[in-house]
Formats: structure tokens, C-alpha cells, sequence
């Protein structure tokens, strides 16, 4: 079937910011080269920057393999006719994703999709990885606008709740799922909470630092808080 027969996958529900955001994916979108293997991100960002990947592949007549990190970006690609792979075939030579926040440090939360973990995996083992934000993604401090996610072994829910209390001083919630009793559920099977980070658990605890106690706590299988990676952050200003 030729490419321009192919119909674009639509994004379910209406995407903030749009104009900036498929400018910021056109800008990553460029940098793709014959042979590459890309990880592709999760959220509207990566989502837009996946179409503008998809119209180089078809029109330039690209060869590229895309490594998803969530099964909805993976049907996304697929209905692209974009190659896929996991990373036990394929390590990214580079990624993209997107953030929830930036902080002056170029520490990241991301994961209110919830895919946080495998997002994570594929953003470790790229060689080169850029995030995609428009200017309302920057704060000055990470837990500003949005907590931190957790995913969480669900007989652990409990253990981990009164470990970060006392660690911590604040307390994670489970998050309600819409559309579902209960609350959301991983690709992995784990229960998502979210830890809020005050200005007070940061002084006690840089978002380096906070990660590895994270990484740490038994019941924790992955976090939102990505820190300390080298990364570029592309933005529409």
C-alpha cells in the first residue's frame, strides 16, 4: 500500500499546545538517518514527533527501526508502517520523549501516561536522547505542578506507603484509574502511586539523590524521577 493511502492514527482527545509541540517533533524528526534504530517515546509530544518520523521514512525512503516504550505507542507505529523492535533485538542509537516537568538541572518527571518504566529502559540504553517540551513544561523546582510516579509490586502498596512516610514525610497515593474501579495499572501489572515532592523533601534530598533512594525502596519496581541522565532538551522557544 502506498504511503499516501495510509491514514494517520488520530490522538484520542484534543492535544495542549499543539503548534508548539508538532514544531518541536518536526525539529527531532529531522535528525533521523538511514539504518538508525530510534526509541520512540509515549505522550502527544512524542505522538506528533512520531508522524513527522513517519512522513521522512515514507517520503525519503528511510530505513529505520523504532524501539516503542508502551504497547499504545507500538500500534501507533505499526499503523505507521514503521519497523518495531524491543530492546532485547535492538539498542536505540538515540530517543525521544517527552516530560511533564524540567527543572534548571535538566531533571525530569514524566509518567503521568504511565508508562514511565519502560520509557526509562529505552532512555538508559539510547546512546543519545533528546526530550521534547513547549515552554509550559519548565519549572524552577520538580514537583511543582505534578508528583512524582511509582510503580508499585501491588502487595507492596502498604510497605511502600509508610517507607517513604517515614523516609520522606510525605505520603503516596494510589491513583485512581478513570473509566475503571480501582487504580491505574501498568503494562508491567504494577499499581502507580504518586509521591508528592515538596521543597522540603528536595532540600533533604537532590532529585540525584532522590532517585537512588527510589530505586531502593523494596516494593519500588520504577519511577517517574529521571535524573542525572545526559540529555538535550528541544524546545518550540
Amino acid at each position: 500500500m502506498e504511503w499516501s493511502h495510509v491514514r494517520a492514527p488520530q490522538w484520542p482527545g484534543t492535544i495542549s499546545n499543539e503548534a508548539a509541540k508538532r514544531q518541536v517533533g518536526e525539529q527531532v524528526a529531522s535528525r533521523a538517518a538511514d539504518g538508525e534504530v530510534i526509541g520512540i517515546g509515549s505522550g502527544s509530544t512524542s505522538f506528533l514527533a512520531l508522524l513527522a518520523l513517519a512522513d521522512r521514512v515514507h517520503g525519503e525512503g528511510l530505513a529505520v527501526t523504532c524501539v516503542p516504550t508502551s504497547h499504545e505507542i507500538a500500534g501507533y507505529c505499526t499503523a505507521l508502517g514503521l519497523t518495531t523492535v524491543s530492546l532485547l533485538a535492538g539498542r536505540p542509537d538515540w530517543c525521544f520523549d517527552g516530560a511533564d516537568e524540567v527543572d534548571p538541572g535538566q531533571n525530569l518527571i514524566k509518567g503521568r501516561g504511565g508508562a514511565f518504566v519502560r520509557e526509562k529502559l529505552v532512555f538508559a540504553a539510547a546512546r543519545q536522547r533528546f526530550i521534547l517540551v513547549d515552554e509550559s513544561k519548565f519549572v524552577a523546582r520538580l514537583g511543582e505542578r505534578f508528583a512524582v510516579p511509582l510503580e508499585v509490586i501491588p502487595e507492596a502498596v502498604n510497605l511502600v506507603r509508610d517507607t517513604l512516610a517515614d523516609t520522606l514525610g510525605v505520603l503516596p497515593t494510589i491513583r485512581p484509574a478513570g473509566g475503571k474501579d480501582g487504580g491505574v495499572i501498568t503494562e508491567q501489572g504494577g499499581i502507580v502511586m504518586d509521591l508528592p515532592v515538596t521543597e522540603a523533601v528536595l532540600e533533604a534530598h537532590p532529585p540525584t539523590d532522590l532517585a537512588v533512594l527510589l530505586d531502593h525502596t523494596v516494593g519500588i519496581t520504577g519511577s517517574g524521577l529521571f535524573a542525572g541522565f545526559d540529555l538535550e532538551v528541544l524546545s518550540d522557544s
